[in-house]
Protein backbone atom coordinates (compact mmCIF):
# COMPACT_ATOMS: atom_id res chain seq x y z
CA UNK A 1 0.00 0.00 0.00
CA UNK A 2 1.31 3.31 -0.60
CA UNK A 3 1.76 6.50 1.54
CA UNK A 4 -1.17 8.54 1.98
CA UNK A 5 -0.61 11.82 3.06
CA UNK A 6 -4.21 13.35 4.24
CA UNK A 7 -6.38 11.86 6.20
CA UNK A 8 -10.19 12.66 7.23
CA UNK A 9 -12.44 11.34 10.44
CA UNK A 10 -14.50 9.29 9.60
CA UNK A 11 -18.16 9.39 10.02
CA UNK A 12 -18.65 13.24 9.25
CA UNK A 13 -16.17 14.10 11.87
CA UNK A 14 -13.89 17.93 10.24
CA UNK A 15 -10.48 16.54 11.94
CA UNK A 16 -7.97 16.64 9.47
CA UNK A 17 -5.01 15.50 9.54
CA UNK A 18 -1.69 15.96 6.72
CA UNK A 19 1.40 15.32 6.26
CA UNK A 20 3.81 17.52 4.03
CA UNK A 21 6.88 18.31 2.97
CA UNK A 22 7.91 22.04 2.21
CA UNK A 23 10.16 23.60 -0.28
CA UNK A 24 13.25 23.28 1.84
CA UNK A 25 12.56 19.33 2.54
CA UNK A 26 11.38 19.72 6.32
CA UNK A 27 8.08 17.23 7.16
CA UNK A 28 5.35 19.17 8.70
CA UNK A 29 2.16 17.49 10.21
CA UNK A 30 -0.86 19.47 10.05
CA UNK A 31 -4.50 19.09 12.12
CA UNK A 32 -7.41 21.44 11.44
CA UNK A 33 -11.01 20.63 13.13
CA UNK A 34 -12.68 22.24 10.54
CA UNK A 35 -13.45 25.42 13.01
CA UNK A 36 -11.26 27.07 14.54
CA UNK A 37 -8.26 24.81 15.48
CA UNK A 38 -5.25 24.69 12.74
CA UNK A 39 -1.83 23.44 14.21
CA UNK A 40 1.58 22.53 12.14
CA UNK A 41 3.99 20.86 13.67
CA UNK A 42 7.64 20.10 12.00
CA UNK A 43 9.42 16.77 12.64
CA UNK A 44 12.55 17.22 14.17
CA UNK A 45 14.10 14.90 12.78
CA UNK A 46 13.32 14.11 9.28
CA UNK A 47 14.23 11.07 7.16
CA UNK A 48 12.72 7.59 6.32
CA UNK A 49 9.75 8.51 8.54
CA UNK A 50 6.90 9.04 6.51
CA UNK A 51 5.72 5.55 6.54
CA UNK A 52 5.85 5.60 10.55
CA UNK A 53 4.34 9.36 10.70
CA UNK A 54 1.61 8.34 8.18
CA UNK A 55 0.58 4.68 10.33
CA UNK A 56 0.13 7.66 13.64
CA UNK A 57 -1.98 10.07 11.71
CA UNK A 58 -4.51 7.03 10.29
CA UNK A 59 -4.60 5.75 13.85
CA UNK A 60 -5.44 9.36 15.68
CA UNK A 61 -7.54 10.69 13.26
CA UNK A 62 -9.81 7.62 14.05
CA UNK A 63 -9.64 8.25 17.86
CA UNK A 64 -12.29 10.29 19.79
CA UNK A 65 -9.71 12.46 21.09
CA UNK A 66 -7.60 13.18 17.69
CA UNK A 67 -4.83 15.06 19.22
CA UNK A 68 -4.01 13.33 22.49
CA UNK A 69 -3.59 10.26 20.12
CA UNK A 70 -1.19 11.62 17.89
CA UNK A 71 0.75 12.74 20.72
CA UNK A 72 0.76 9.16 21.82
CA UNK A 73 1.45 7.16 18.75
CA UNK A 74 3.95 9.77 17.75
CA UNK A 75 5.70 9.14 21.00
CA UNK A 76 5.01 5.35 20.61
CA UNK A 77 7.01 5.78 17.63
CA UNK A 78 10.03 7.73 18.82
CA UNK A 79 9.04 10.38 15.93
CA UNK A 80 9.73 14.11 17.57
CA UNK A 81 7.80 17.42 17.06
CA UNK A 82 8.19 20.54 17.24
CA UNK A 83 5.13 22.93 16.93
CA UNK A 84 5.22 26.09 14.46
CA UNK A 85 1.74 27.30 14.34
CA UNK A 86 -1.37 27.15 15.89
Amino acid sequence: MGLQTSFHAPKGHTDFLGLRKTRHGSTEIVYDDGSSHRMVWRVAAPGDNDERISDALQVAVNAIRVLPTLYDELKKRAISIERIMG
